[in-house]
């Protein structure tokens, strides 16, 4: 990425920020924590606070398939995900992105909700980068 390509991903950032990305980021982080302080919620934890570090600067960032990880364990705690909340999260991030497309300033935010709803559809075994 080339400077020009780096100022705007951080004008980018910084509007989204401003505008709610560092609400929404702090609230998967403190769902995160929460989910923490049970034993079978750790998992669900630290993927809602992966994401929701991932919601505080998802500009010039990419959604990747995570190297290494168990694809069996992946796809049990995807459904799992899924099932408990992951749809809803999915589906607020589209909710967020059309009303975000209504103006022709807000479609670059609709844009970066859009890409992180397969995020918040199947967190495990995948990693913004």
């Amino acid at each position: 990425m080339g400077t020009l390509g780096l100022i705007m991903s951080f004008l980018g950032n910084l509007l989204w920020l401003i505008f709610g990305g560092l609400l929404l980021g702090l609230s998967y982080i403190v769902g995160g924590l929460l989910l923490c302080l049970t034993i079978i919620g750790i998992p669900f934890g630290l993927q809602a606070m992966k994401f929701g570090v991932a919601c505080l600067t998802p500009f010039g960032r990419e959604l990747k398939r995570k190297e290494g990880s168990s694809e069996t364990l992946s796809l049990v705690f995807n459904i799992l995900w899924i099932l408990v909340w992951g749809w809803e999260l999915a589906l607020a991030h589209l909710a967020l992105a059309l009303l975000c497309a209504l103006t022709i300033i807000g479609i670059p935010f609709a844009v970066q909700h859009l890409k992180l709803v397969p995020l918040a559809l199947l967190p495990f075994g995948h990693e913004f980068e």
